[in-house]
């Protein structure tokens, strides 16, 4: 016992460096540990990131012809707006009505899947509806359609004018011109399949339309 007593006084300075180092290399491993840890935590939170980033968008494939400089079939995100179709498709053409989008058509309005948006030309819905009515013949089958209608309480998807097809339900302007230019109509049915108005739309005013 005396001659280590001895042993750590004669070399005191080289102990306490032996016992620094010690201190020292154990610290050194705490931090290592604690730095694979943070460097993990930071990864797993980097992958999951990642992941959210990369997962794909839904998307709606929207229809868009008229006056427009690129009209076809868009791929929008689901929620896009009609502001988003119209930008898709380079914006209103030459000779588009401006006036009447700016006045009747809702950019702010949701678009659905399988939607077809129409944009007409100046003068196109008012010479859509003076021919019908410049026509005495056409005049005479509006009239009994009209009755005919009035009575069983239905529209006639075939001869309506844009007004009466505008109080159907989901059916703006836009869209009653859109069931004009696919004109004529065998069923009702036809609206869906000549992709007039989605299946939805159709749901929901089936009761209320006719062909004939």
């Amino acid at each position: 016992m005396l001659r280590f007593r001895e042993f750590v006084l004669k070399n005191l300075l080289f102990v306490i460096s032996i016992l620094l180092g010690l201190v020292l290399c154990g610290v050194g491993v705490v931090q290592y540990f604690a730095t694979q840890n943070n460097s993990n935590d930071l990864i797993f939170t980097s992958v999951e990131d990642i992941k959210k980033e990369s997962a794909p968008k839904p998307k709606i494939s929207v229809d868009v012809e008229g006056k427009v400089i690129k009209p076809g079939v868009y791929q929008l995100d689901e929620g896009a707006r009609l502001q988003d179709a119209l930008i898709a498709s380079g914006g209103l053409a030459s000779g588009a009505d401006r006036e009447y989008v700016s006045k009747k058509v809702n950019l702010a309005q949701k678009i659905l899947d399988g939607a077809k948006i129409y944009i007409p030309a100046v003068g196109e819905i008012e010479a859509a509806q003076a021919v019908l009515s410049s026509s005495d013949q056409a005049e005479i089958l509006t009239t009994d359609i009209a009755v005919e209608d009035q009575e069983e309480g239905l529209i006639n998807v075939n001869t309506a004018s844009v007004e009466s097809l505008d109080t159907l339900p989901k059916i703006g302007p836009v869209t009653a011109q859109k069931i004009i230019n696919g004109r004529p109509y065998g069923s009702i049915e036809e609206l869906v399949s000549k992709k007039v108005l989605t299946q939805k739309t159709f749901d929901g005013l089936r009761d209320m339309i006719s062909t004939n």
